[in-house]
């Protein structure tokens, strides 16, 4: 498994428009096959930082799903939501795997 972390700057002031950004990435990725685990933004602290987090099987799994969202004209409407918002300043993308590579860790972490 690979995961996706994704770290934003964002206009503060468009919080609204990002928020429509990632409700509609969290149902793309599950529609590619991934697993969104969410949006996650700014609430006390910093107001123009967000982050997102999501995994798919392989990272094989992942570059297709990067290379079919590029014809997508869902994918494609969501893009150009955030380059004519501007709500997006820039962003960071980080490739995790779980330590135990697998859904064992997550499952022994609930039980804990």
């Amino acid at each position: 498994m690979i995961s996706i972390h994704l770290k934003y700057e964002i206009d503060a002031d468009k919080l609204a428009d990002f928020e429509e950004y990632g409700r509609r990435w969290v149902r793309l990725v599950n529609r590619f096959g991934g697993t969104h685990h969410g949006y996650f933004l700014p609430s006390e602290g910093d107001s123009d930082i967000a982050y997102a987090l999501f995994s798919f099987p392989s990272m094989a799994a992942y570059e297709r799903y990067r290379t079919d969202s590029m014809t997508d004209p869902e994918c494609q409407a969501t893009w150009e939501l955030a380059r004519t918002t501007r709500c997006i300043k820039r962003y960071e993308r980080r490739f995790l795997r779980p330590l135990d590579g697998g859904t064992e860790g997550a499952a022994a972490v609930a039980s804990a």
